[in-house]
Formats: structure tokens, C-alpha cells, sequence
């Protein structure tokens, strides 16, 4: 089981490193009190195997936050988890202006100013900034930065893929309304008008051979799937990480299932992908 323990200032950007943590495949847990924290990473244990990570963020709505959540780094380093502390931190003009921004008052402001509560937030938790294994300061950090060092720290090879879905459909029952990219290779002869093809599909040898061997699908494969790793790159740069590729045909039956079993073939080659291909109107003639 690994644990980590998420926790900074306020306006630092906890919930963008907890939205990064649960997209690398980490359970997420949001301001649970730290007398609790051993419990869950207990349960989690018990889960035989549905739960291999655990983030628990931390912020100083808990009550006693320090000192309850130094002794719980002990208990838990006791039983044999090595929780890993990551602090997020911001100057205090970036805070403000954050919280401004967003027209929020600070947790420990009270009855005095924005800075005060951003002063006494900062002392309260300077021992545990001391104690953390990565500080971050997210001053000068953009979203898709603070993402990026998050998914360096945190990430596997696994949960680093780019999760691919290679969507078939049919024009005439809709476009997909998930897609991300759409692929329209109705300028291929139609496989229907073939009377030995149009019981088949293009998961058949045959439908798949007569798609391919037509003039221009090759080189609009090769194209497409070199514009697919500028996209693909773009994303990663941006912090996506699935991506819904939709190639529709007229019935979804032969031109666009067959182009997207060989466009996943040819996609399941390229380092870093993960590629599934669903078929959303095989079928329904």
C-alpha cells in the first residue's frame, strides 16, 4: 500500500494535486481528520488489492492538524507504511490574490484580514513543511506545471499512459457525444454494396482486406496517425490523458469497424499508449 499525505497552504492548489493524484489512479481522500487516517489506509489494505494507493489531503480544518498528523506519520511508519508528504506552498501576494480571485475568505482569517489568516496558517504549519519529502511552491506554477510535477513525483509507467478509446459508429444513428476527435471515412467505397460483404463486418478478413486494399486508405491511415502523436503529445503537455477517437462510416458496420481495428493495431505499437476499441453500432441492422 502506498500512502501519501497531501497538504499545504490554503490557495496553494491541494485540490488540483488531489484531481492529478485521483488521475493517476491514487484513492483520494479530502480533509479526513488525521486520528482517521490509519484506519483508512487499514481498509485499504483489506481491499485485496482494489486499492494499492491512498492520498489523504490535509488542511488545518482538522482539528489539532500538526501534532495530530506528526504522530500519525509515526503510527503509520510503525506499521510498516511509509506515507510520503507532499507541501504546497505560494508567496503570500499569490495567495491573495487567489483567494480574491475567487472571492473567498480564509479558514483561519476569522474576525481580522486576508493576510493575517495567510500569516497565521504559515506559522501553524512550518514544522510540517520541514518535515515533508517534496515542497512545492506553486507561485509561478500554471495548472498543467503544478500537474506535471504532481504526475513526475506520483506516477507510474502505468498510470502515465495515454488511454486511448477507437470509437466506431454510424453517421446515420448519430455522432458519438464523447468524442474528442472524429474520423469520417465515408469517402471509401461501401463494403454494403457487395453482396458477398454486406452480411460481414469489418471485423472480417474480408471486409478488412477489401477496406484497406481501396486507394487512399493506406496513406490516410499513415497520415492520420501521424497527426494522432502531434494530438497525443499536445494532450500530454496539457495533462489529458484519455482520448476518444471516433471513425464513422455510414451503418457502423463495415468501412468504420474495419479502420478502427487497424488503427488501434497500428496505435498499440507507440510507447506510452494504452488503446481500446469499441464498437457502438455493430449490430444494430
Amino acid at each position: 500500500m502506498d500512502v501519501a499525505v497531501v497538504t499545504g497552504l490554503s490557495g496553494a492548489g491541494r485540490s488540483t494535486a488531489a484531481k492529478c493524484l485521483e488521475d493517476l489512479g491514487w484513492f483520494v481522500v479530502d480533509n479526513l481528520p488525521p486520528e482517521l487516517i490509519v484506519t483508512m489506509v487499514e481498509l485499504g489494505a483489506q481491499a485485496r488489492g482494489a486499492i494499492t494507493k491512498i492520498a489523504v489531503v490535509m488542511d488545518v480544518r482538522s482539528r489539532a492538524f500538526t501534532d495530530d498528523l506528526s504522530s500519525v506519520i509515526k503510527e503509520l511508519d510503525g506499521t510498516g507504511y511509509k506515507p510520503r508528504v507532499l507541501f504546497l506552498e505560494a508567496a503570500d501576494s499569490v495567495l491573495v490574490r487567489r483567494f480574491e480571485e475567487v472571492r473567498r475568505g480564509h479558514p483561519m482569517q476569522g474576525d481580522g484580514r486576508l493576510a493575517d489568516g495567510i500569516t497565521a496558517e504559515r506559522s501553524l504549519l512550518e514544522p510540517l513543511r520541514d518535515e515533508a519529502d517534496l515542497v512545492v511552491d506553486t507561485s509561478a506554477l500554471s495548472v498543467h506545471e503544478l500537474r506535471a510535477k504532481i504526475e513526475d513525483a506520483f506516477g507510474s509507467e502505468s498510470s502515465m499512459r495515454t488511454r486511448v478509446t477507437v470509437l466506431s459508429f454510424g453517421y446515420k444513428y448519430g455522432l458519438p457525444m464523447d468524442a474528442d476527435l472524429v474520423m469520417d471515412v465515408r469517402f471509401l467505397p461501401n463494403p454494403f454494396w457487395i453482396p458477398e460483404l454486406r452480411e460481414l463486418s469489418g471485423v472480417d478478413g474480408e471486409v478488412r482486406n477489401y477496406v484497406l486494399s481501396q486507394e487512399g486508405a493506406e496513406d490516410f491511415l499513415d497520415q492520420y496517425q501521424q497527426l494522432l502523436r502531434l494530438v497525443g503529445a499536445g494532450y500530454r503537455r496539457e495533462g489529458k490523458r484519455y482520448l476518444t477517437l471516433a471513425v464513422g462510416c455510414t451503418g457502423g458496420k463495415h468501412r468504420s469497424v474495419a479502420l478502427s481495428e487497424e488503427l488501434a493495431r497500428r496505435m498499440s505499437a507507440e510507447d506510452g499508449t494504452t488503446v481500446k476499441v469499441v464498437h457502438r453500432d455493430l449490430g444494430r441492422e
